[in-house]
């Protein structure tokens, strides 16, 4: 059972494609634990991506009700450089952008595929684009700000060599998940970096 994390920041998008089959009325409501799900763990990175993304589609639709499926992402660097991976899963979780394994729509609507690139030129940013204007925001995420408790290493170093007790393995739990909450509740303030293009 996923321990549910804070319930803010949260997003909510419409999709048409759901709309169109069924899914409800297309309204989805996200929150960091539907990313813990997705990714299958809470990490720094994971908690960076959410953030980013909330930030720059928030930055692109203002007052307006964002449309998933109708936002390209470009990816800071190769498919598999450093936290690409991870990163790329979350944004696709909200804004519905895929690569060339995305959805190829019906007829010509509702295309995912192709919407997601990666850039090896690339300066750290990662960039969102909505699809109907062109509208674009640059985002970049460091997390040094809220640095995690020094002592979580050592019990890692334990736990990895098979040498640590089960209340070595909670205290450490403890400090991990106190990284990322203080970096959810942040809320971007000190670890992103954006601006509009």
């Amino acid at each position: 059972m996923i321990t549910r994390f804070p319930t803010t920041p949260a997003i909510t998008l419409y999709d048409p494609l759901a709309d169109l089959l069924g899914a409800g009325d297309g309204h989805f409501h996200y929150t960091f634990d539907d990313v813990v799900k997705l990714s299958g763990h809470a990490c720094p990175t994971v908690a960076g991506a959410f953030l980013m993304a909330t930030h720059a589609i928030e930055a692109l639709y203002g007052e307006e009700t964002p449309q998933r499926g109708e936002i390209r992402v470009t990816i800071a660097g190769t498919e598999d450089q450093g936290v690409n991976g991870p990163i790329s899963q979350v944004f696709t979780l909200l804004t519905g952008a895929a690569g060339r394994n995305g959805f190829h729509g019906l007829g010509d609507r509702y295309v995912r595929r192709g919407l997601m690139d990666f850039s090896a030129d690339s300066t750290g940013s990662f960039i969102f684009t909505r699809v109907d204007s062109g509208d674009s925001v640059s985002v970049s995420y460091d997390p040094a700000s809220i640095p995690p408790n020094p002592d979580m290493f050592p019990l890692l170093q334990q736990i990895l060599q098979g040498q640590a007790e089960p209340s070595t393995r909670q205290q450490f739990r403890e400090m991990w998940r106190d990284r990322v909450i203080r970096i959810l509740v942040d809320d971007g303030q000190q670890t992103i970096t954006s601006s509009g293009r």
